[in-house]
């Protein structure tokens, strides 16, 4: 009987040391942004976009449109417990180029900056109904007719 008890009482004492871990906060780092003294390093007018992918490698997205800059970006975000998720700090850097591709200027923007962006998911209707593929083929029997196939009369084939 002494034995069930210690295995009781060591059982306990896991599951609140295992519920107490998961309360314990996380953080999570994404993303690269140079430093101040990197970006220094940076000639405006005369580095290019392969100096600059020579010097900080590669941006994490460029110009959506026309390619005009680099964007790199650094996101901090919280864990705690079974709460959601918060980014705490978002860092950017957008590099600017000109046409000919020549570093023209360069632009931070931290997380305060920011405003909310909301996205719209667009989905194309293509018509057909939900159901499995038997469903859909059962759906067709009888809707195939001899107007549909071509005939010798109308010199198509």
């Amino acid at each position: 009987m002494k034995t069930r008890t210690k295995v009781i009482k060591y059982a306990v004492m896991g599951a609140a040391m295992l519920s107490l871990a998961s309360c314990a906060t996380r953080y999570r780092n994404h993303g690269y942004v140079p430093t101040e003294e990197e970006l220094a390093s940076i000639t405006l007018g005369v580095d290019t976009r392969d100096t600059v992918v020579e010097t900080f490698g590669p941006p994490s997205a460029s110009g959506v449109l026309d390619d005009s800059g680099y964007i790199y970006v650094r996101s901090r975000i919280k864990h705690f417990g079974p709460t959601r998720p918060e980014v705490v700090d978002r860092q950017v850097v957008v590099i600017g180029f000109d046409t000919k591709g020549i570093a023209r200027n360069i632009e931070h923007y931290a997380l305060e900056d920011g405003q909310f962006v909301p996205l719209q998911r667009r989905i194309t209707d293509n018509g057909i109904e939900t159901g499995g593929l038997l469903r859909q083929l059962g759906a067709n029997i009888g809707n195939f007719g001899p107007s549909g196939a071509p005939t010798a009369t109308t010199g198509s084939f």
